[in-house]
């Protein structure tokens, strides 16, 4: 049976990736928690919920990318054979205002995580992903894709970029089997509620249900390559069963614009986005990235790997999952009022 460590298993990833290899029989899933005054675990608690068979594959230790100690003795247990480093502080927008922190993480977690797995990988096999960004991009002409020359416009895309860097250092200079995966905008109903495409779901829903009035946003010109999360950890364990490490773009090779978000989110509960959206600068960036575009072929070409959810279909699932909180909500409110 495989071991596969996971960092960032509690966020939208890492929940879909556990959830991917776990109904795979032969993997167990190892994941990595900050010990924290309380837990967030939703995105993961219905896996302890499942057959046994199931849930017994499943295991959670502390650990900290900040902390290289932390790290190193985690490997030294689990000693994994595929590790995935999703943990990060990934939203760009709050990367302005905590740089160095973001940086201590996405950066140099990453450099301190390579560090455990290449003395793990001196007394037996590890492959390793990095969940590299689109961000990385920044304001390149796209469509973007492996040749393109980077240029981040955010803390977090400069953290990233650092990554991506070592991840491939790392290769070169040790014989790690380190994939990077540059990934687009992936999201799904399991997406943080501070991010565009949920931000625009849950507006929309709750405006329907007339939890809220109005929804303000930023820049609604900004365009981007969206696909479903679901879709992109099956490319990232892709990369890991290649017979020789690489790194990959993974994206839809579509870009539509925030407004185009919010007028199919709001068109799906009957609604005009235009009767309620309002514009505020604060949540535009100081540096904004126009435009982002992967070309995937490369990732389709070699590892056979295809998105099965188009926009349309990701944006509806996230209606209707959000749709169902809203009405849940609007009862138990009206429940309490009774």
């Amino acid at each position: 049976m495989k071991r596969a460590l996971i960092t960032g298993i509690t966020g939208q990833d890492g929940s879909y990736l556990a959830e991917f290899l776990l109904a795979r029989t032969d993997y167990e899933v190892h994941g990595l928690v900050r010990r924290s005054s309380s837990l967030n675990r939703q995105r993961i608690d219905h896996l302890f919920a499942l057959d046994r068979s199931v849930s017994d594959r499943l295991h959670l230790h502390y650990a900290d990318l900040a902390d290289a100690s932390s790290l190193a003795m985690v490997m030294e247990l689990v000693r994994p054979d595929e590790v995935y480093n999703l943990g990060a502080q990934s939203h760009v927008r709050v990367s302005f205002d905590q740089p160095l922190y973001t940086a201590d993480v996405v950066g140099l977690g990453t450099l301190r995580l390579l560090e455990a797995v290449r003395h793990l990988n001196r007394s037996q096999p590890v492959r390793f992903y990095q969940a590299s960004s689109s961000e990385m991009y920044g304001s390149a002409p796209p469509p973007q894709g492996l040749d393109t020359p980077f240029h981040p416009r955010s803390p977090y895309a400069c953290a990233k970029l650092y990554a991506h860097w070592q991840t491939i250092n790392y290769r070169e200079a040790y014989g790690l089997f380190a994939c990077s995966g540059i990934l687009f905008n992936h999201e799904s109903p399991r997406r943080g509620e501070s991010f565009v495409t949920r931000k625009a779901t849950l507006g929309a829903t709750r405006i329907k249900e007339g939890l809220q009035k109005k929804l303000v946003m930023g820049n609604l010109d900004a365009r981007r390559d969206w696909g479903f999360a679901g879709d992109y950890v099956r490319a990232m364990w892709l990369m890991l069963q290649h017979d020789k490490p690489d790194d990959y773009v993974v994206a839809t090779g579509q870009t539509f614009s925030v407004r185009a978000l919010l007028e199919l989110a709001f068109s799906l509960v009957g609604l005009d986005y235009q009767d309620f959206v309002e514009f505020d600068t604060r949540y535009t960036r100081p540096s904004e990235v126009d435009v982002l575009l992967g070309d995937p072929s490369k990732a389709m070409n070699v590892l056979g790997w295809k998105p099965e959810v188009d926009f349309r279909g990701l944006i509806t699932m996230m209606v209707e999952h959000d749709l169902e909180l809203a009405r849940r909500e609007r009862f138990a409110s009206t429940y309490r009022q009774t």
